[in-house]
């Protein structure tokens, strides 16, 4: 196993994680059954968002960027490529950085 994660954890570190934690468990379900996973995270996230703590929404963020992860291994996706080619060249919709978009729009 590889080392705890700490600070400077990479996407990559914390999909390697979740898979050596999970791996088989995330295979046999699949990708549908670890979507519904992620969206009930998502609802426990709205719920910290609306009432919780710091801690409760800091917890709850980890655990939708955990069932991210768990998706993505699933499907052979690498989360730190996908990000690199999608953001770091700037925003997606104007490329710029900062965004210069319509603020009422999606970049």
């Amino acid at each position: 196993m590889s080392e705890p994660l700490g600070a400077g954890v990479t996407l990559g570190d914390v999909q390697r994680s979740i898979r050596e934690l999970y791996g088989a468990r995330d295979e046999a379900r699949g990708d549908a059954g670890t979507f519904l996973w992620l969206a009930e995270e998502f609802g426990e996230l709205a719920t910290a968002l609306r009432s919780g703590t710091d801690e409760e929404l800091a917890l709850e963020m980890a655990d939708v960027l955990a069932w991210l992860a768990t998706l993505a291994n699933v499907r052979g996706i690498d989360l730190g490529g996908a990000f690199r080619r999608k953001y770091l060249g700037g925003c997606p919709g104007c490329g710029r950085s900062p965004c210069e978009c319509d603020p009422l729009e999606k970049p």
